[in-house]
Order: structure tokens, then sequence, then C-alpha cells
């Protein structure tokens, strides 16, 4: 189900993502604050598992306080979280399994995982492919190095308007610019573009600048010669024969003449980052002088040009290039909120499948690793001598909340399910989890429910360290404003 959040701004807020509903939410207690970053730390490290990650600190925190009530130190309980993390990351890895990035059929299911439970799962299989088709855009391999910045070279477009399935990967980039002349052509094939960083008008002077003119003729020539110059940026441009002009900063109205009369389309003010992901599409270098212009920064990868109007507003099309390295990913719905919505989870998405490209690893689904590192705790609580072996099972027991939440949001029985689960694992069948759809047991490797092992190692690191801060604080002291002191006391202390 999903939430609708009403933000002090008036605005609304549809969704049911754990981070994007937390981060609206106003508290008052500083350990519900700092659950509130362990949210947002896991959306920005990992994309998913925003929601487990709460579930499983705070039910770590409900086993501590059994222990706290037994007079075991917090410091004992601390360095029994600590053998159980490490233990639960040993799990982790045997029953983990390898992936091959280059598959489309794996790939595909793994990224389903993340939005399967979103308002985007009647469209995964189009949401899937748009987040995969992106994230193999942008990935890059120089010297054996791996980068996916999908931040900064894939950019989500979102124009309200037409249906959900309309939405799709553009093998280029998309502006919402027009051309700065009504008489330049709007459709190119094959474009010779230049990008340049520099103003297409005459540059006046860094501080306040003073002229004197003793003759009427003087200040025409001084017009003539701010003209001059802007020709000649204009005529150095245009011994390259480019069809476009793209410029970071303005262009006058003497260089649109000059580029209208040479047939050349010309568009200004464009975003530094949506300039570098030009570049990056038809392999052009971005100039910063025109003096400094070559041949080679005139960028030719780019299949068509073309501008589009899409409801009010026009949209520049730079497409079908043929090796690009950035994109935009262009979403269409019926309204603002809803394509929200999608933007969040297409972000979840894109972010599980950039993360997998760096840790190729999956575990299976389901609540299958949180109950197989269960049963392993358990197993392993019988070595542990002392007091330490009760918050060790405490770990244990608390890990058991994933399965359990899941067999209760399908409606099931959770106790003979869970019970059921139990056996599976301690039989050594790490692969059965829970089926979200029907809250009956399954094995995760017929179902086809794996997700990127870096999520799950994220959520236990996260949800264990945050319990041992919170463990370590033994009082909460708040602090008062000076200014109330120097004020006096309140009128009814007075009165009193």
């Amino acid at each position: 189900m999903l939430k609708m959040i009403l933000d002090p701004m008036g605005g609304i807020l549809l969704t049911n993502d754990g981070n994007a509903i937390l981060r609206e939410i106003d508290v008052a207690h500083p350990a519900a604050k700092n659950m509130i970053e362990l949210s947002r730390t896991q959306d920005e490290e990992c994309g998913d598992g925003t929601t487990s990650v709460i579930i499983l600190a705070g039910e770590i925190l409900a086993q501590s306080l059994a222990q706290l009530e037994r007079d075991i130190h917090p410091v004992v309980i601390i360095s029994a979280y600590n053998k159980a993390l490490k233990e639960s990351l040993e799990i982790i890895n045997k029953i983990s399994v390898p992936i091959n990035t280059s598959s489309d059929e794996e790939m595909l299911s793994l990224i389903k995982t993340s939005i399967g439970t979103k308002f985007v799962a009647r469209w995964s299989d189009l949401m899937c492919h748009l987040a995969l088709q992106a994230v193999r855009t942008v990935a890059t391999e120089e010297n054996g190095l791996k980068t996916v910045d999908i931040k900064r070279y894939a950019r989500v477009e979102k124009i309200a308007g037409g249906s959900i399935e309309e939405s799709r990967v553009l093998d280029g980039v998309l502006l919402n610019k027009d051309i700065t002349h009504p008489n330049m052509r709007r459709r190119i094939q094959r474009p010779r573009i230049i990008l340049l960083d520099c103003p297409l008008e005459y540059k006046k002077g860094e501080s306040q600048t003073n002229m004197e003119f003793s003759k009427e003729s003087d200040w025409a020539r001084a017009q003539e010669v701010e003209e001059e110059q802007v020709i000649a940026q204009c005529q150095r441009i245009l011994e390259f024969k480019p069809d476009l002009i793209i410029t970071e900063k303005g262009i006058s109205d003497t260089a649109q003449h000059v580029f209208e009369r040479a047939n050349v389309s010309a568009i200004r003010r464009v975003r530094k980052s949506d300039n570098n992901r030009i570049a990056l599409a038809v392999g052009a270098t971005i100039v910063n002088r025109v003096e400094d212009l070559r041949e080679s920064d005139v960028g030719t990868e780019c299949g068509l040009f073309n501008i589009e109007k899409m409801g009010d507003e026009y949209f520049t099309f730079l497409t079908a290039c043929t090796n690009p390295k950035a994109c935009t990913i262009l979403l269409r719905g019926p309204s603002k909120d809803i394509l929200n919505e999608i933007d969040r989870n297409l972000a979840d998405a894109l972010s599980v499948a950039r993360n997998v490209y760096f840790n190729p690893v999956l575990a299976p689904g389901g609540g299958a690793t949180e109950m197989a590192i269960s049963v392993g705790l358990h197993a392993k609580a019988r070595s542990v001598t002392g007091v330490e072996g009760w918050p060790f099972r405490a770990v244990a027991d608390a890990m058991e909340v994933i399965p359990r939440t899941l067999v209760q949001n399908s409606g099931g029985n959770a106790i003979r399910v869970l019970t059921e689960l139990r056996a599976k694992h301690a039989n050594g069948e790490h692969s059965w989890g829970v089926d979200g759809e029907t809250g009956k047991i399954v094995d995760m490797k017929l179902y086809g429910l794996y997700e990127s092992a870096s999520v799950k190692i994220q959520i236990l690191k996260t949800a264990i360290e945050a319990a041992r801060m919170l463990l370590r604080v033994d009082d909460v002291v708040q602090a008062t404003r000076k200014e109330k002191e120097r004020q006096g006391p309140a009128p009814e202390e007075m009165a009193e």
C-alpha cells in the first residue's frame, strides 16, 4: 500500500519507500532521528533495503532491552554483537551465488526484486529494462577500473502527459531547450556539433569602464567594433562547417543573425551538467575560447537532432548516437506526483544494477538469507561461553523479524510458516524463503528471487552498528539556549 504524506509546504508525496516516508516525518527524540539517518544512508549506498534496515535495527534494540534487564553490561552485549556480525557476514558469503553481469536474464531478474514491492511493479519489465540499459550505457572501464556514474551521466527527465509505457532510454541526450532563432533548422540528420563554454556576445569590461567620445562618429565606430568582434568569432566557428552550436552562455542577436544566414542552429544557456553529457554522447569536446577550436573538437557521433513540443514546452533531442557514454531516461506519466514516485523507484533499480557491477554476488531473497543467518547464529551460540551467549542468541532471534514480517504482510500464519522455514534451514536448505504473495515457503532457486548480496551486507552492518552505538548511550542531556537565560524567568514562574 502507498502512503500519502502532506509536506509542510502543502505538497503531497505518494510513496511506500521507507526512506522517502521517514525523510518527511518530523521526530523529536534523538534516538529516532538517528534511526531515520540509517534509512538515508542505506538509500544512498544501495538504493534498496531502506525499510529492512529500520525493522532489523528496531528488532535488535528491542532484543537488547531483555539483555539489559538481565544486568548484562552494554560493553558485553556490544562485544557479542561484533562476533554475531562477523559470523553473519561469513554465512552470507557461504550461501551467496555469483552472477554474470553480461547476462540480460540474470540482471533483469535481480533488478525486478528491488521494484517488486513498489508502485511501478505493474510495469516492472519496462522499468527493469530502462535501469539495465541506462547502467550499461554509462558503465566504463579504464585500466581495469570500473566506473558507473549514474548520478552525473544518466539523467532522468520527467514529462507529465502520455502513458507510463511510453517511457524509454534515449541513446543520447534530451534538453528542455529550444533554438534561439525561429528560422533555424529544427531537424538535422548526422549534425556536426560544436560545444562552447563562452558567450557569443561582446565582452564587457570586468570592472567599471568609462569611455569618452569627442565626435558622434566615434560612438558609432565603437558600436561597429563590438559587432565586428562578435561577427569575427562567429566566422571563426563557421570555418568548421557546424550544423549545431550549443553554448553554456548567451548568444547575442548579431551572432544569431550570422548563424541563421549560414543555416546553422544554435542553443544557448545550457546547464554545465547537460553540456558534459552531450560531450560524452556525441563525441565532442567543450571549448572555452573560440580561438582554441580544432577539427577534433567537433562532435560527429550524433545521428539525429530534432526539437519536439511536449505539453507546453519544447524539448531538444540529440539521439541515435553511435557510442554514447551518457544517456537520458525519459519518463512519461499522468501526473507530477506519480512521476516523482516512478523516479524514486527507478533510482532504486539503477542503484541495485550499479552495485552488482562492482560486487557480482547474489543472496537468496524472501527472508531466506535472514533465516539462514538466524539458524547459523543459534548453532554457533552453543559454542559461545559465558554471558555473551545471550546477546548472541538475541541477534539470531532478531533476524527472524524479516521473514515474519513477510508472512504477516501476505496474510499467512506466522508461527506455522516460520517453524517450517526453520526446519528447512536446519537441514541445510538455505535457499528456502517466504513467497510474498501466498505466505507459503518456497525454494528461491525455483522461484527465481535473488537479491544483491551487497544490499544484505549493508543492512546487517548498518543495523548492528546503530544498535551498538545506541547501547553505548547511558543518558540524554538537552542543551539550553543562552538567550532564554538572559531574558530572565518566564512570567508564570515570577507569579509563583
